[in-house]
């Protein structure tokens, strides 16, 4: 009995770093988009706040992924995506028509323009397309990405805007794969929709709804003094909300 504890301690401890081992270079990875000289400035800015290697490595995001941005706006995850996946890896930049023809279409196209000049991100791919109509093919994506605009579906005048987007997300994304969520925490005593955020409770058991395990959520960009009782927008919080990040699993 106790040979065979061993054994298994053993095998244990084996896989623990096996599994390590298999996770991003973090520090690696951190430095060559922080020294990147081609990468804006405001984008790096942004790095302390939302820990993005971090992040995409505790999602699983690997070297040869094909991944989608989805709301990608401007892109500021897309390039991280970008270096994260490799030249062997592809990254779908996806935004609708209507972000990209409203208010602010202007200036978001000349963002992305900026941001994809000279094929400085070459595995990069745009995509026009609604989030719960890609056109993707069934079964194409390793993972998926959605940071910190999953609050819209809740804010949709459609009712069924969440069960189509993540019906749409089983759809194109393989079996085992991974859907990111990254989003504005709230709280149950005060209603979240106002203030741009989202009850992660509710998150879950409507991916749950959809065939998706919430496998794991992470810490990395909880924030403890953040009220949760005014808007993300609030000069008193935005930039250091508290955010949770879920690893929901396509069971489908």
């Amino acid at each position: 009995m106790k040979n065979l504890l061993v054994v298994l301690m053993a095998v244990l401890a084996f896989g623990s770093v096996s599994v390590q081992a298999q996770g991003l270079d973090i520090a690696g990875l951190t430095a060559k988009i922080t020294n990147d000289s081609s990468r804006a400035d405001a984008d790096k800015a942004r790095d302390a706040g939302r820990k993005p290697i971090q992040v995409l490595d505790f999602l699983g995001v690997r070297p040869g992924m094909t991944v989608i941005d989805l709301v990608a706006a401007a892109g500021y995850y897309t390039e991280v995506l970008s270096n994260v996946v490799g030249p062997r890896g592809k990254v779908y930049m996806q935004n609708s028509s209507a972000a990209l023809t409203g208010p602010r279409g202007p200036r978001t196209v000349e963002a992305i323009e900026q941001r994809l000049a000279n094929n400085r991100l070459s595995n990069v791919e745009r995509l026009t397309a609604d989030i719960n109509a890609l056109g993707l093919p069934d079964n194409s994506l390793d993972a998926a990405v959605i940071a910190l605009e999953f609050h819209e579906l809740y804010l949709s005048d459609n009712p069924n805007a969440v069960a189509e987007f993540l019906a749409e997300m089983s759809r194109v994304l393989k079996h085992g794969a991974v859907l990111g969520v990254i989003e504005h925490a709230g709280f149950p005593v005060f209603d979240p929709k106002p203030l741009h955020r989202a009850l992660e409770a509710n998150v879950v058991a409507d991916a749950a709804a959809a065939g998706f395990f919430a496998e794991a959520s992470g810490k990395m960009l909880r924030n403890i003094d953040d009220p949760k009782n005014v808007g993300v927008f609030d000069p008193s919080v935005r930039g250091n909300t508290d955010r949770f990040v879920l690893r929901l699993v396509n069971k489908r």
